[in-house]
C-alpha cells in the first residue's frame, strides 16, 4: 500500500457505483427531494473516489507545502490517509484512530437509513406521521444517515474537494428537511407540530428527549 497506488479509474467508476447503488437500495428515492439528496451524496461520493484512486489532488497540493514538514506526506495511497499522517501516526493507516472511526460512522450510516425505510414506508400507507424506530431519536434519520457516512468518509480519506463539499451536503440537507416539514405540518397539522416539538432535526440528543415541549416556530437541529 505504500506504491502509487492511483491512475485506477476503473476502481474510481466501480467504488463509486457501488455506493452509490448501495446507498440508493436503502434510501428508495422517489420524490424529487429524494433525487436532489441522493444526487448530493453521490457527487460527494464521486469526488472522494477520483481522489481515493484517480488522481489524489489534495495531496499533490498539500506536499509542496507541507512535505518538509510531514516526511510521509507523499503521493502514495498511504499518504492519502491525511489525518493520521498529520498526527504522526506510525502504524497501518488502516488500523488509525480516525480510521476505525469512520467505519462506526459509516456503518451507523448505512444502517440508520436502512432501519428508516420501512418505518416511513408503514406510516406513509397509515396516513400518520413517522415516529417510530430512528424518527423516536431525529425527525429526519435519512438525512442524518448520508451525513453519517459522509462525515465517515472524510475521517477516512479527507479531501479539499470534500472537506468543501460537506458543509453544503448540510446546507442541502437542511433546506430539504424544511421544505419537507412545511409539507407535513399541511398535512398533519398538530401531530406534526407536537412530535416536531420533540424531535431533533438531525444530531439526536444525548440524554433522551422532552415530550411536553410548547411547538416552536423556528425548525431546530
Amino acid at each position: 500500500m505504500g506504491s502509487y497506488g492511483y491512475g485506477l479509474w476503473f476502481l474510481v467508476i466501480i467504488n463509486s457505483a457501488v455506493f452509490i447503488i448501495f446507498a440508493a437500495s436503502f434510501f428508495h428515492p422517489r420524490s424529487s427531494r429524494d433525487w436532489k439528496a441522493m444526487g448530493a451524496f453521490s457527487s460527494f461520493i464521486v469526488a472522494l473516489m477520483v481522489e481515493m484512486y484517480g488522481f489524489p489532488l489534495t495531496i499533490y497540493l498539500l506536499s509542496g507545502w507541507l512535505g518538509s514538514r510531514f516526511k510521509s506526506l507523499t503521493l502514495t495511497h498511504d499518504g492519502g490517509h491525511l489525518w493520521s499522517e498529520l498526527i504522526g501516526w506510525e502504524g497501518d493507516p488502516h488500523l488509525s484512530p480516525f480510521h476505525l472511526a469512520s467505519y462506526v460512522f459509516i456503518g451507523l450510516g448505512f444502517w440508520i437509513i436502512a432501519a428508516a425505510w420501512p418505518v416511513l414506508l408503514r406510516a406513509a400507507k397509515a396516513g400518520t406521521v413517522a415516529t417510530r424506530g430512528p424518527y423516536l431519536r431525529v425527525r429526519h434519520p435519512q438525512y442524518a444517515g448520508f451525513l453519517s457516512i459522509t462525515f465517515g468518509f472524510l475521517l477516512q480519506w479527507p479531501t479539499i474537494p470534500t472537506l468543501l463539499m460537506f458543509p453544503v451536503l448540510v446546507w442541502i440537507y437542511r433546506r430539504l428537511s424544511i421544505q419537507e416539514e412545511k409539507t407535513a405540518a399541511t398535512e398533519f397539522g398538530e401531530a406534526w407540530h407536537a412530535y416536531a416539538a420533540a424531535t431533533p432535526r438531525f444530531l439526536p440528543r444525548l440524554r433522551g428527549w422532552a415530550t411536553d415541549r410548547a411547538p416552536r416556530t423556528r425548525p431546530r437541529w
